[in-house]
């Protein structure tokens, strides 16, 4: 079979199967054919009449079988692209989203890039937006927990990956490894917060459930988190979530509940609230 044959069948089957229009599937069967093959896009397109070795054509074949049982591709080529930057990912680690990079973009804008600060991510899974804020801030003191063990291996192999060394890593549950030892200026997490009967879980079967999944309808983690802020934070301090779609107005009236003042909220490129937070006054 031609490689140009193979993508075009790979390409009808991602469509029929995973419902993807016609631009995605043709583009995601060349990323799996560039995986299976070892080259770019270009070589591709240039060798595109050309056989396909019966070795590659099977290599291709279980690619393109993981794909249409609905592996993600971003576990298939085991990196994510992040804020510029490839991250590794693996079933351990939910895939970093665009819209996560909302969560970033209003941190580096929250405080001052010339000064020092120390900087909290909690649930840090692959480490995306620790190590984006360590790499684009590098006089900030970051710090970052995760509660799975295999999630912080794999931030701490981004780190060194990325040349990030000056973060720091902490296991456990949300505030507990930081009890009584840090205050920070600011603190940022992307924390589970889909519902435990969300029609759209099961889309996302392949991710880590722990780190999409919460109770009380998706908001205990959210909860957990702002409860648990104003005694970490300095005066002046900022807390930034990101949420559901509909969770905004219940986070902004949590951190009310909490003493934050300044509150608002952010939309994503969608126009859907994403990112809520607000900061600790001062008594």
């Amino acid at each position: 079979m031609s490689l140009a044959a193979l993508l075009q069948d790979a390409a009808r089957r991602l469509s029929e199967r995973l419902g993807l229009d016609a631009r995605t599937a043709r583009l995601e069967a060349r990323v799996l054919a560039s995986l299976a093959l070892g080259c770019d896009t270009a070589w591709l397109i240039a060798h595109e009449p050309e056989p396909v070795s019966p070795a590659a054509e099977a290599g291709f074949a279980s690619l393109l079988d993981r794909r249409l049982a609905g592996e993600p591709v971003a576990y298939l080529r085991g990196e994510q692209e992040f804020f510029g930057r490839g991250f590794l990912v693996n079933p351990a680690v939910l895939i970093p989203r665009p819209e996560t990079e909302l969560l970033v973009e209003t941190a580096l804008a929250t405080l001052p890039a010339g000064g020092a600060a120390r900087v909290l991510d909690l649930g840090t899974g692959s480490g995306a937006l620790a190590l984006t804020l360590a790499l684009e801030r590098p006089a900030w003191e970051i710090y970052a927990g995760d509660a799975s063990p295999a999630a912080l291996a794999t931030a701490q192999l981004n780190a060194r990956r990325l040349g990030a060394a000056q973060v720091r890593f902490w296991a456990g549950d949300w505030w507990q490894p930081v009890a009584g030892v840090k205050f920070f200026d600011m603190v940022l997490s992307n924390p589970p917060y889909v519902a435990e009967d969300d029609p759209h879980l099961a889309a996302l079967a392949h991710e880590p459930r722990g780190a999409l999944v919460a109770p009380d309808a998706g908001c205990a983690a959210l909860a957990a988190i702002i409860a648990g802020a104003p005694a970490r934070l300095v005066p002046g301090g900022w807390l930034w979530l990101e949420h559901g779609w509909e969770q905004g107005p219940w986070c902004r009236e949590s951190l009310a509940r909490a003493g934050f003042g300044n509150i608002t909220t952010r939309l994503d490129g969608a126009g859907l609230e994403r990112i809520s937070g607000g900061q600790k006054m001062s008594k």
